[in-house]
């Protein structure tokens, strides 16, 4: 890298409310180019922006124009907002386009944020999911395949191409303000649906807290996979009572009964997956990323439920 310059990053996903609170954070020290498959996304005029398909060829053309030393990948397109084939070609197909990309420029430092999903929810997970747990998720849910092949093919990299330095991050719950996925909208409801006689152990992380844990992945450059949560946990009923949600038990089975009635209430950002979820404990070990990056997070639970308590809204 040409050490008369700053370094310059380009960042995926730059429509996200988390990639803008990444991309707030390295706009300093750092020059940086934004993209989005989905929206161009004004971020100043000191920050190029650009909305573009992984998997056309302009995508190569800003490799070749911004000579990039690193990628922080958050591309990620969640099963609530496109179709199956839609996030596959995106997911997967568009991040190997972004890793061959990275690998025939030169690029040496590539941070992909993935999700703790990608572990499955079922009734034997051990009580701390430690990243070397097998994936059981792709057995589960077919509206986890594309999370799962993702994760797959970054290792294949991350083993076949050790100059790249890929740092894969797994997030437990990502929530608070600008979040818009299934969790932090039923954070934010008046009413919420629970399983009848489940309320599993769940992890949040603060938006602000896991913008600073991927800063921290990029910059201390330790490659491999982590998870990244709390050491503290709340059962998923008692978050919701803390939150002020009005809590609307739904019978577990058979499956198609929640699934007929979280249509009745009109949740449409609650993906059929995340039924699982809401019955089995996923609670994922995060010390080997808090050791490793020097990593803690400053927004404990209180605060984060305090925030939706006074921000309630219908779903």
């Amino acid at each position: 890298m040409d050490q008369a310059r700053r370094p310059r990053i380009l960042v995926t996903g730059a429509a996200g409310a988390l990639a803008q609170q990444v991309i707030s954070r390295l706009r300093k020290d750092c020059d940086l180019v934004a993209v989005d498959f989905r929206e161009q996304v004004y971020l100043g005029d000191e920050i190029p922006s650009y909305c573009i398909d992984f998997n056309k060829r302009g995508f190569e053309d800003l490799f070749r124009r911004y000579e990039f030393d690193g990628v922080i990948h958050m591309g990620r397109i969640m099963s609530s907002q496109e179709t199956r084939m839609r996030r596959y070609n995106a997911n997967v197909l568009g991040t190997q386009r972004m890793l061959d990309l990275s690998h025939k420029y030169g690029i040496t430092r590539v941070v992909i944020l993935s999700t703790y999903h990608v572990y499955g929810a079922v009734a034997y997970n051990p009580a701390l999911i430690e990243e070397d747990a097998p994936l059981k998720a792709v057995g589960l849910s077919m509206d986890l395949i594309d999370s799962v092949e993702l994760e797959n093919l970054a290792n294949i990299y991350l083993w076949r191409y050790p100059d790249l330095n890929i740092t894969i991050l797994r997030p437990c719950n990502i929530v608070g303000p600008g979040v818009r996925n299934s969790i932090s909208t039923l954070l934010s409801s008046e009413r919420a649906p629970v399983l009848a006689g489940f309320s599993p152990m769940m992890q949040f992380i603060h938006i602000d807290d896991m913008a600073d844990a991927i800063v921290l992945a990029y910059q201390k450059d330790h490659k491999g996979i982590y998870n990244v949560a709390p050491e503290d946990w709340v059962a998923y009923q008692h978050a919701l009572k803390l939150c002020g949600c009005k809590r609307l038990p739904i019978p577990s089975v058979p499956p198609l009964v929640p699934k007929l009635i979280l249509k009745t209430l009109g949740l449409r950002s609650f993906p059929p997956y995340l039924l699982s979820f809401f019955k089995y404990p996923v609670v994922i070990d995060g010390r080997a990323f808090a050791r490793a990056f020097d990593f803690k997070p400053k927004r404990p639970l209180k605060a984060i439920f305090r925030f939706y308590r006074e921000n309630k809204k219908p779903i």
